[in-house]
């Protein structure tokens, strides 16, 4: 496998500068949130592939047992020559089952904000694929990056499992849509993963494990904070809180202040009332058909849906109209 040592695109001091002014800015409004991207250090990227194997946690099961079974159709529909350009790659567990059957796909291009995290799983992908180009960019992957222009004149297609577009308000789940558009170029082929309305007990028990594993991943984002901005956050006295809004169709996450306290992060001081929560993620669920409306609106054409009932992986055709 040929990959590039020398692949964070984004300079260290810029994304820390950015780190820092997204958690003041979302400490400091009203209410309080925090984005969830920020969840994936190299700590929280492993508390997050303890969740995945977790018995009550069926998001990930059920999308990698449609990938394994669905993975030649959907590699029948890639161009051949291909560049695979998977937006938050984490774990490239998925991409491994699409690149399995996908003999064509000439380069792989992972985009991941956790470097760390990206590095020592591809020393695992080049055990696999040894004759696979890969591309690695530490890079926010909601905002504009470049295509290595050794790649640019390779056809493309986008991968987007995990049912990550979730996390994103809908109307923000659309630009983003708009926006993987723009990085892949009209006639390009996405396939997503969407989590599927369902059970509400079932969704309660997906995000509120009885070993707490999600718990911690909640909290390991103020202890991520305190790492990285020299922050002074008490983990023992916030809880995590999970739950479903049955009106808005997602799941929402909170970290909730135990006690009135004061907080000191970077060069500010945020206060807490006792009870006062920090929103630190959604992730919305949708049926087949409202997610392909949502598709539809942002330029992408429905080709396939493959799903069990509880999770869908879409098949999506950017036409440009939109």
């Amino acid at each position: 496998m040929k990959t590039e040592n020398a692949f964070r695109a984004t300079r260290p001091d810029r994304m820390a500068d950015t780190f820092a002014a997204d958690i003041v800015a979302g400490l400091t409004a009203k209410p309080k949130h925090l984005p969830p991207k920020y969840f994936y250090d190299l700590a929280g990227s492993a508390l997050f592939e303890r969740i995945t194997q977790l018995p009550e946690y069926y998001p990930t099961r059920c999308e990698i047992g449609i990938l394994q079974d669905n993975a030649p159709a959907i590699a029948a529909a890639f161009p051949p020559g291909c560049a695979l350009i998977e937006f938050g790659s984490g774990s490239s567990r998925k991409a491994r089952i699409v690149l399995g059957a996908a003999a064509t796909v000439e380069a792989y291009v992972p985009v991941d904000i956790s470097g760390d995290f990206l590095q020592q799983d591809l020393t695992l992908l080049r055990r696999d694929f040894p004759r696979l180009k890969v591309h690695p960019l530490v890079e926010d992957f909601t905002r504009p990056f470049a295509i290595p222009a050794s790649l640019a004149a390779l056809p493309r297609v986008g991968f987007f499992p995990g049912s990550t577009i979730g996390n994103f308000e809908p109307d923000e789940a659309a630009s983003f849509l708009r926006h993987i558009g723009d990085v892949l170029g009209i006639g390009s082929l996405l396939v997503v993963g969407i989590d599927l309305i369902k059970d509400e007990n079932i969704l309660y028990r997906a995000y509120n494990d009885a070993e707490g594993v999600t718990a911690k991943f909640n909290l390991n984002l103020l202890a991520r904070i305190n790492r990285e901005l020299g922050a002074n956050f008490n983990l023992c006295s916030f809880e995590h809180h999970a739950f479903f809004n049955s009106e808005k169709k997602r799941i929402e996450m909170h970290l909730a202040s135990g006690k009135r306290q004061s907080v000191r992060v970077d060069r500010a001081t945020v206060e807490f009332r006792a009870g006062e929560t920090i929103h630190t993620e959604n992730s919305y669920k949708y049926s087949v058909e409202s997610f392909q409306a949502l598709a539809l609106g942002s330029g992408w054409s429905p080709i396939e849906v493959f799903t069990d009932g509880m999770f869908s992986v879409h098949a999506l055709r950017l036409t440009g109209r939109r």
